[in-house]
């Protein structure tokens, strides 16, 4: 079976780009074929920086015939109609149509239609340019010919209606080859925009710019290889990896791995050469976390650190070069070293300035007195500073330190609760926002937290405050670490709560895949916050919003299921009104334990008929006693049954009131004989409608019960 290779090659496409593009191309173009009536055994795509590249084996050669049956209308149905049908159809004549004939709807006309089917090569021209002209790029722009302005004097372009391609950057060339393994190729020479698709590719822009005639893919990849362009991004991927870690290591340095760096500079070049730069000494005065962001930022390379160091880095760098330089990399280098030297001298300024006096003091003292701030100290300079210029949050919700005030009246509130020391907690808070103002942060956004836990440890604060500054981002994502001491979690929650509440009441609400204040994010830190560090907060007290709790809910049965809770079981022990997150955690813990144990069993056998007995009976209106009477107890199995409730009861209630949930559970399971030979000896449905209403309220004193756990009727199985 014949294979298909395409290439697209174009001007330099963005690193972030590349990868989804790469995907897009591989499902639009192999849907496109399988809609046409086409299959393959396997396709796969590759990417460049100046190249999307498809590989696809085993495509079938020809669409296979069709045969159709077209229903047409009743054989009374007036010209119009008929002559309609036999233009849809493709008949010249009402003759070449048969009649059917229905026992309802009587005779009506029918075609048989037959499509012959088309070859691979033709179906490939077919939809090759209507991909290439709807690709969903983020963003592109117009070449070519058709894309210049009226009264250029392109040999009279203008006017024929023509519309230019848009593409990332200008699309070059086309490859498109078509054949079996062992025999010739063939070319599809579709074209779009001028550009006819060909067997001709092009190499390294610089090592190896000329013309390539190809064949296959084999044969591709090999011819590029030779021209000094390495076609594999994750074969790119891992040399630049190992070259780094090893040229890193001969120097006695490890190198600082980065993924996502990692990735980007692998969409940076075609011939990846590592090679490692210098900077001064001097500049290791920086934070290592400032250094690494500028290298990384505003010339893409990695920075290294002496072996054996955690928190140290080295004054040296490792950069990706996409040429293979004659004098072994020392002019690149030096260049490189030149730009690094540079934004280091930028950041070394803006830490410098970080650590001194705002020139407008005297213009604080207002905000300094709000946020009981000390204008001797820079950190609290830049809050009062922040507070001051009326920075604004969100339009509906006010300024920075207006947010700033609610965290501070909120962590009031929450520092008993999660035990904290309520005067670090306040300090952490007026101070947590401050390093918004550093210059620092202004550079390098990601660095919010960390550099004012920097800050405050160099004006003093105690070491608690300091790291509550950088924790009370945290966590930013399910596997992000919390923070680490109970000043920090109070603030944290604070924090995520003022944004949670704020947003809901202005009605911001997350929508589909919609979230663009990562309101998820917030909610789910709340929860991990609230079981992994054992908080009893009653978050209802906090969302004051029935839709805020309900969010609440669904982002905590998000984290149980993660955790490898049943869908069920989470349903079982989560009513609409819980606050109290934590004890539907170890309610569901609890549960998942006991579920399947013989008690369990016994358990979910045991109230399942009786619950769902009774809910059958007040679906259909039947009266149900408000309690149970001892005095229409007439038969020993019912006698039994209320004093079996009764017990399990009692021991139930002070098991969950300890939070003692297995031991509650296997209270309730002892109710499995008595209920078992209820419904052996007792008729529920009595004639008489006081013992009926008076039996009923025996299954709903079960259903009572069993609900201070958990409502096992949702239970599968």
């Amino acid at each position: 079976m014949p294979d298909l290779l395409l290439e697209l090659r174009s001007e330099e496409i963005p690193a972030r780009m590349q990868r989804k593009a790469a995907g897009d191309l591989k499902k639009m173009v192999t849907d496109a074929l399988v809609d046409a009536g086409l299959t393959y055994e396997g396709a796969r795509e590759y990417w460049t920086p100046r190249r999307l590249t498809l590989d696809i084996r085993g495509l079938t050669a020809r669409s296979a015939d069709i045969k159709e049956e077209k229903k047409g209308p009743s054989v009374s149905a007036p010209q119009g109609a008929i002559d309609g049908f036999l233009r849809g159809a493709g008949l010249t004549s009402i003759d070449q149509a048969i009649i059917k004939t229905d026992p309802k709807k009587g005779d009506f006309y029918v075609a048989y239609m037959e499509k012959p089917g088309r070859a691979a090569e033709e179906i490939i021209a077919d939809v090759m340019p209507g991909i290439i002209r709807t690709f969903p790029w983020p963003k592109s722009m117009r070449s070519g010919f058709a894309s210049m302005p009226k009264g250029s004097g392109y040999g009279g372009i203008e006017g024929k209606g023509m519309e230019s391609l848009r593409w990332v950057r200008p699309l070059q060339s086309i490859v498109c080859t078509f054949g079996p393994e062992h025999d010739e190729v063939q070319v599809i020479p579709f074209e779009i925009d001028g550009i006819v698709a060909s067997n001709i590719t092009y190499g390294h822009r610089f090592h190896a710019p000329d013309a390539i005639t190809v064949k296959r893919f084999d044969d591709y990849v090999s011819s590029l290889e030779r021209a000094k362009v390495i076609l594999d991004a994750e074969r790119r991927k891992d040399m630049i990896l190992h070259d780094a870690r090893d040229i890193a290591f001969a120097n006695g340095l490890d190198l600082v791995e980065d993924e996502g760096l990692l990735e980007e500079v692998s969409g940076l070049v075609e011939w990846p050469q590592v090679l490692l730069g210098t900077f001064e000494e001097d500049y290791l005065s920086i934070p290592a976390e400032i250094i690494r962001l500028t290298i990384k930022t505003n010339q893409k390379c990695f920075v290294v650190r002496p072996q054996g160091e955690t928190d140290k880095l080295s004054n040296h760098f490792i950069l990706i070069s996409n040429i293979q330089a004659t004098d072994g990399g020392r002019e690149i280098m030096h260049g490189n070293g030149k730009v690094v030297r540079a934004r280091l001298s930028d950041a070394l300024h803006f830490w410098k300035r970080d650590q001194g006096d705002l020139p407008d003091l005297d213009t604080l003292k207002a905000s300094a007195a709000k946020f009981d701030l000390d204008l001797k100290k820079p950190l609290d300079q830049r809050m009062a500073k922040l507070d001051a210029l009326n920075v604004t949050f969100h339009a509906k919700l006010g300024t920075q330190g207006e947010r700033v005030a609610r965290i501070r009246e909120l962590a009031k509130v929450l520092a008993p609760i999660v035990g904290a020391d309520a005067a670090l907690v306040d300090r952490a808070v007026v101070l947590a926002k401050a390093d918004l103002r550093t210059e620092a942060v202004g550079e390098f956004p990601e660095l919010q937290g960390a550099m004012g836990r920097k800050y405050a440890l160099l004006q003093g604060e105690v070491a608690s405050i300091a790291a509550a500054i950088e924790d009370h981002w945290k966590p930013n994502g399910p596997s992000d670490r919390l923070p680490e001491d109970k000043v920090g979690l109070t603030v944290a929650l604070a924090d995520k709560l003022d944004t949670l509440v704020g947003f809901w009441a202005i009605d911001e609400k997350p929508t589909g895949s919609k979230d663009p204040y990562a309101l998820r994010r917030a909610a789910l830190g709340v929860v991990r916050m609230i079981l992994e560090k054992g908080i009893r907060l009653p978050i209802a007290s906090v969302a004051k919003d029935a839709d805020l709790l309900s969010f609440f809910h669904d982002r905590l049965k998000v984290y149980l299921r993660d955790q490898g809770a049943r869908h069920d079981i989470i349903d079982a022990v989560l009513t609409p009104d819980a606050d109290d997150l934590l004890m539907v955690a170890r309610k569901a813990e609890a549960l998942t334990a006991f579920i399947t144990s013989e008690d369990g069993l016994n358990l979910l056998a045991g109230t399942k008929r009786a619950t769902q007995l009774l809910a059958a009976e007040e679906k259909k209106g039947t009266v149900v006693a408000d309690g149970v009477s001892e005095a229409l107890l007439k038969l020993d199995a019912e006698k039994s049954l209320f004093a079996a409730i009764q017990s399990a009861s009692k021991s139930a209630a002070e098991a969950v009131a300890s939070e003692d949930f297995r031991s509650a559970m296997q209270a309730l399971s002892t109710l499995r004989g008595p209920v078992d030979k209820f419904f052996e000896d007792v008729l529920v449905n009595d004639e008489d409608a006081a013992i009926r209403a008076n039996r009923l309220a025996l299954l709903k004193a079960i259903r009572e019960a069993t609900a201070t756990v958990a409502d096992f009727s949702k239970i599968t199985g």
